[in-house]
């Protein structure tokens, strides 16, 4: 049994990309490990972090996320692009912690909310974000391929 002391949340290392690229691969979108570290490029910044969830030096899981500053509102709000935790762990807490920490960022930065988008085809990561009080009504989403 995990317990969630045991795992360390920490910023990505290049040295990652590859079990983060199973990760996702194994969630059905595919991706190579070179993907995988050009994309952690464009998330070096304040304002854009990928952390991983690591348990005896195995990435057991990970989050994407960026902080936007909103317009409307002289605040910030924290999206969630990209949450995966390894099948073989789930439902262990691991998905808490890794939500855990995208909000302790959020206050961090001044974020006022936390937000992000779970498709129907994850009815497991919509069960996730509900059970931690985030708010399924307010989903409007609208997309336009380009």
């Amino acid at each position: 049994m995990i317990e969630q002391h045991q795992v360390v949340l920490r910023p990505v290392e290049p040295a990652d990309a590859e079990r983060i690229a199973a990760l996702l691969t194994d969630e059905g979108y595919p991706v190579g490990t070179s993907a995988i570290v050009e994309r952690l490029g464009r998330f070096s910044s304040d304002y854009s972090r990928v952390v991983v969830a690591d348990l005896d030096g195995d990435v057991i899981g990970f989050v994407a996320l960026h902080v936007l500053p909103r317009f409307e509102h002289d605040d910030r709000i924290v999206r969630v692009l990209a949450m995966v935790v390894d099948p073989g762990v789930r439902e262990r807490g691991i998905g808490h912690l890794l939500v855990g920490e995208a909000e302790r960022v959020g206050r961090e930065l001044g974020a006022a909310f936390v937000e992000t988008t779970a498709g129907r085809h994850r009815p497991e990561a919509r069960q996730l974000f509900e059970s931690l009080g985030y708010d399924a009504a307010v989903t409007t989403y609208l997309r336009k391929r380009l």
